[in-house]
């Protein structure tokens, strides 16, 4: 049993009414003398748990004399030490891949979380400390627009936005029914409803230059349409249309590749000669030809031929490049 169980136990056998004996607590909760002791002082201190010694009935139990002893409990959602490990966890990874980007709302979390935790075996500071990560090639993203989006989208408001187009360099107005968020390969993404081409777009959130919620209802779209539509194809990239590209990896790279998830509905086989051959779905292929790109000439494109053709003039134009 962890400590933060233990305070639940032990606020729960104070609340039966009667003076619990510090043996009683002992036996229940299989502790020391002194881990109750720091428990029990923890508790008065931090929680402001109204425990007082009842020398009459010889145990613990909660002070009738304080007002507020009757609707003490345990501050807001209880979770074991490993729950909030794993959320301490979850936050430290959020802010490392978008440093800030939820800070006013996770960050009192944090700090009672950490207080919680104390210094016991395994620390806030020891996670922190142990845990690392490496985001690779996320773009920067202003914070308060991603929260203004973020807020539309659980309110289920419409969103007006000012959004940059890479492919021309055009500044673009639109109204569109936020979705859902994504986080793909260290960037975010908004699913939304576009009224403007009447279709389901997917929009840079570090290309929106401005955001305002507005006071319309956004329009729902239910989440089959949505994976039908964006989720089918490869990558961001994504669209219905799909078509199926064969691929061949060279047996030194087979291995690895074999491990890899492209798609959730790729398949894959090992051929006699120790190559791997996987059938990934796409719809646009730019996101699929820069991952193929990625193994030179340990990868062969099969089949469609128009795939197979597009790497193909890449990797000449590269040649005359470097060549």
């Amino acid at each position: 049993m962890d400590r933060t169980e233990r305070f639940y136990k032990i606020s729960r056998m104070l609340q039966r009414g009667r003076a619990v004996s510090k043996q009683t607590f002992l036996d229940e909760l299989e502790i020391s003398n002194a881990t109750f002791k720091r428990d029990l002082e923890y508790m008065r201190e931090r929680m402001d748990a109204p425990i007082v010694w009842d020398r009459e009935a010889g145990g613990y139990r909660f002070d009738q004399s304080d007002p507020a002893a009757s609707e003490w409990e345990l501050p807001g959602v209880w979770f074991s030490e490993q729950e909030l490990r794993a959320l301490l966890t979850v936050e430290h990874l959020l802010e490392s891949v978008h440093p800030g980007l939820l800070g006013p709302q996770i960050g009192p979390l944090r700090e009672k979380i950490r207080q919680i935790l104390g210094h016991g075996d395994h620390s806030a500071e020891e996670v922190i400390r142990r845990i690392r990560i490496l985001p690779m090639a996320s773009r920067r993203m202003n914070q308060e627009r991603f929260q203004v989006i973020a807020q539309a989208l659980l309110s289920r408001r419409r969103l007006k936005l000012v959004h940059y187009r890479r492919q021309s360099g055009e500044m673009l107005e639109r109204l569109v029914s936020p979705q859902r968020l994504v986080h793909y390969r260290d960037n975010w993404y908004l699913d939304a409803w576009c009224h403007l081409r009447n279709a389901l777009r997917v929009f840079a959130v570090d290309a929106v230059a401005e955001a305002e919620v507005t006071d319309h209802r956004a329009k729902a779209v239910s989440d089959s349409t949505l994976d039908r539509e964006l989720a089918a194809g490869y990558g961001i990239f994504a669209g219905s249309d799909t078509r199926t590209a064969v691929l061949k990896f060279h047996p030194a790279r087979s291995r690895w590749v074999s491990r890899e998830i492209w798609h959730p509905e790729q398949k894959g086989r090992l051929e006699a000669d120790g190559s791997w051959v996987m059938e990934v779905p796409y719809s646009d292929p730019r996101e699929l030809v820069m991952d193929i790109l990625k193994y030179g000439e340990d990868v062969e494109v099969l089949r469609p031929a128009g795939l197979r053709r597009t790497v193909a003039n890449q990797l000449r134009r590269a040649h005359e490049i470097y060549g």
